[in-house]
């Protein structure tokens, strides 16, 4: 990667010393890189080494007086084609999701406009805590590449998740986020993602358990990838990426009417929504009250099939792609769904199996074209998303 600039960010834990070995090999690469530490981080490593190893000065203080006239953290902001920073305490992680800039470290990251990677490392209990996690969370929807803790011994005698993944996997990621092609420049992305809610009173109304995790994933990996990405989305408890255009929706009614109002000026349209099949015939203009004793019964009419009316209308142009959760025959039933409402490639999946079902971040999905199926081993759905992409891709190459 000659050409190529890191700012490798050290914080306070103990595996800051593995940062040096990262160094090492991030330069091995042909990269150029910039050391920032915290203070706590100077306890494990003395900056001088970092000095010595990458030929520049290491930054500390963001009122030390720099070598050259230029507002240090902006500068290197500014120089970076990624910004790394390993190990990632729980304290830079919460730092970095709640946008506070205290020291140089977080304030150089908040002013990069490069990607940025983060390999947490710290006790079991700390990464677990659901603090960092919801931080973690927030930090991967706003595009922030996470290499996840391996599971070992930890050096405060724990044993567990939390030990800093070994340097090796952490440059490799490194490069591919710096190789990372722009190569849905120019081409316009519709995706969709989530529930739809029907109401029923109120207070009350008909849903499913779709997280909209994937296809926010999707809307993320694809803005990475050079489009520009429309997001239609149900209601869900994530944060938009950052550079798409949101639209909200509630109900299956309004996610057509939505879907159609965008569709005629996409290249690529991925239909990852659940919207629900029924509604209720009726909505109670009031909270419906229980009756002791009394059934209450619900009549449910069909709603409308939003990927067969979009598939109506689809020009040879296009690139539609669709998605079958199914508990049984999931091949079988993806198969027929892809002829009956005219997609190009559907990405089926057992909800039931360990790993593939609703609100967890893992996938195992089977991408399914006329040409022949692809079977995924279990992975995150992060990279389903890339997989998707790419796959989507293909086909366009191929029409």
């Amino acid at each position: 990667m000659p050409g190529k600039t890191v700012v490798l960010g050290v914080a306070g834990g103990i595996a800051a010393y593995k940062a040096c070995e990262l160094l090492r090999l991030l330069q091995k690469q042909g990269m150029d890189v910039y050391v920032v530490m915290t203070r706590n981080a100077c306890r494990f490593v003395a900056p001088l080494t970092f000095e010595t190893l990458s030929g520049h000065p290491v930054a500390v203080d963001t009122f030390e007086r720099p070598a050259t006239w230029e507002v240090e953290h902006i500068a290197l902001a500014k120089r970076a084609d990624l910004f790394l920073i390993a190990p990632a305490t729980a304290n830079v992680i919460g730092k970095m999701a709640c946008g506070i800039a205290d020291d140089m470290l977080t304030t150089t990251v908040m002013a990069t406009r490069a990607p940025v990677m983060i390999a947490p490392a710290m006790n079991t209990g700390m990464w677990e805590n659901p603090a960092t996690q919801q931080n973690i969370a927030a930090l991967k929807a706003r595009g922030v590449h996470v290499v996840a803790p391996a599971t070992g011994h930890l050096a405060c005698g724990d044993s567990g998740a939390g030990k800093l993944e070994d340097v090796q996997v952490i440059a490799g990621r490194a490069v591919q986020v710096l190789m990372r092609k722009r190569d849905m420049e120019g081409l316009r992305v519709m995706v969709t993602a989530g529930p739809t809610r029907e109401a029923l009173d109120p207070v009350r109304y008909i849903s499913n358990r779709s997280s909209g995790k994937l296809g926010y994933a999707i809307a993320r990996a694809a803005a990475q990838r050079g489009p520009q990405v429309a997001l239609l989305t149900g209601p869900v408890a994530i944060e938009p990426p950052p550079g798409v255009h949101v639209v909200r929706f509630t109900t299956t009614q309004e996610l057509l009417e939505c879907a159609e109002a965008h569709v005629a000026g996409q290249d690529i349209v991925i239909q990852s929504a659940a919207p629900a099949d029924y509604r209720a015939k009726t909505v109670a203009p009031r909270k419906i009250k229980k009756r002791d004793g009394e059934d209450m019964v619900l009549t449910l009419v069909e709603n409308p099939d939003v990927a067969a009316a979009l598939g109506e209308g689809k020009r040879a142009d296009q690139t539609f792609v669709g998605f079958a959760a199914e508990t049984n025959d999931v091949l079988e039933h993806a198969q027929a769904k892809m002829e009956k409402k005219r997609l190009d490639m559907i990405v089926a999946n057992d909800v039931t199996a360990p790993g593939a079902g609703f609100d967890v971040d893992t996938n195992i999905v089977t991408l399914i074209t006329r040409a022949g199926m692809t079977a995924l081993p279990l992975l995150s759905k992060d990279e389903v998303a890339e997989r998707i992409l790419t796959a989507a891709l293909a086909l366009r190459a191929r029409a």
